[in-house]
């Protein structure tokens, strides 16, 4: 399917400076209906929460959660808006409706639960709360991100406007994936710079509506904060994939968490549903897949035997840690073909195979490139196939 001996095509130029992305409240008409997405800082949930989330797409539109590239969750075809919107009040998922939107934050989804890193958990609830509490920020882009990366540099080539990275030196805070000379010992001392820098942006933006649209991108917005520049971004390398399998949670590990990820992040609402019957926390990651945390050995065990058939992916060598899409037809109008379907052909014909891609790849229906991660391949329909999108 992909003729990737071609001249890569160039990414098409946005054509309206309106932030139009939606939300919770503000849905989005697509070719199958209303959409709503619903932001998860840190992609954390609780039980309660997923099972809202299931309830409403059961309901109330179409019948599977849409996992995306910044943990969060896309709901398709709602008929009743005003249900939708009940059940995430009731859930607790809506804190601040007039924020909803300006709620992006990525985050280490194992912090604090694996590996020999500092719990970045705590500093998601306190970068959420400062968002909400303020006026101001509620006039962030949809599209702005932020991110929280534990040390274990995860989430540092997620290209998130202002980021901040524990290092052996503290807390440094990134723009635009660029380290700056703001580097503080207290966590929340970095939380305040984050804070500070997203209200200078707010103040500066003109129509930007990323970081790297700023007259000279990361320099103006650090310049604008009393901070340098200190590097460029990392290398564009293969990024982390999502953590699959049985994972050994710390210090005493007597509780487990068990990844899985999710085939093109079409989550089931009855499998989603199943999820919250286990009662533990879960968290969505970006790379669109799903971890079900703290379950004690022997019930892990048992919600694995359940889970595995339900089409989750639970095998670290699956071909499907290295393939997402975008929405494609139906339910984007703009898209020239089913792209999950092809995706689901060239899939299976690399199961059947044996032969996997080394790289990620992501496809898409049209030069816009929806959901595309920041490293890897990104394919996109022409009328003779699939070919690279210039970066």
């Amino acid at each position: 399917m992909t003729r990737s001996g071609d001249e890569p095509l160039a990414r098409r130029p946005r054509g309206t400076a309106d932030d139009a992305c939606p939300g919770a409240l503000r849905l989005h008409e697509a070719a199958d209906g209303a959409l709503a997405r619903i932001r998860l800082p840190g992609g954390m949930l609780s039980s309660a929460q997923l099972a809202a989330l299931a309830t409403a797409a059961g309901s109330h539109g179409a019948p599977v959660l849409e996992l995306t590239s910044r943990g969060n969750v896309q709901l398709r075809s709602i008929r009743d808006a005003d249900a939708v919107g009940t059940l995430l009040s009731d859930a607790g998922l809506l804190p601040s409706p007039s924020h909803e939107r300006v709620r992006n934050i990525v985050a280490s989804p194992l912090s604090g639960r694996a590996g020999d890193f500092p719990d970045v958990r705590p500093l998601v609830l306190a970068l959420d709360h400062g968002l909400i509490s303020a006026s101001a920020l509620a006039a962030l882009p949809g599209r702005f991100l932020f991110s929280l990366d534990d040390g274990r540099a995860d989430m540092v080539t997620m290209g998130a406007d202002i980021g901040l990275v524990h290092q052996p030196g503290g807390w440094r805070v990134l723009l635009d994936g660029h380290a700056t000379s703001v580097c503080v010992a207290e966590p929340d001392a970095a939380i305040d710079h984050m804070l500070a820098a997203a209200h200078t942006f707010v103040d500066i933006r003109g129509d930007a509506w990323r970081v790297r649209e700023l007259p000279a991108g990361a320099r103006t917005l650090a310049e604008a904060i009393g901070a340098t520049v200190v590097t460029g971004p990392g290398e564009a390398v293969s990024g982390p994939h999502a953590p699959v399998g049985w994972i050994e949670q710390h210090p005493d590990r007597e509780l487990v968490t068990l990844g899985a990820a999710v085939p093109l992040g079409q989550l089931p609402a009855r499998v989603a549903a199943l999820l919250a019957a286990a009662e533990k926390p879960l968290v969505i990651t970006p790379w669109r897949s799903v971890l079900l945390c703290d379950l004690p050995h022997e019930d892990a065990d048992a919600v694995l035997r359940v889970l595995a058939p339900l089409g989750l992916v639970f095998d670290e060598r699956s071909p499907w840690l290295n393939a997402s899409s975008c929405t494609g037809l139906p339910g984007c109008g703009r898209s020239r073909t089913d792209v999950h379907a092809d995706v689901r052909l060239e899939v299976a014909e690399e199961i059947a195979s044996g032969i996997h891609s080394p790289v990620h790849r992501h496809w898409v229906g049209c030069p816009r490139a929806c959901g595309s991660p920041a490293n890897g391949q990104v394919l996109v329909a022409t009328e003779l196939g699939y070919r690279p999108l210039a970066r």
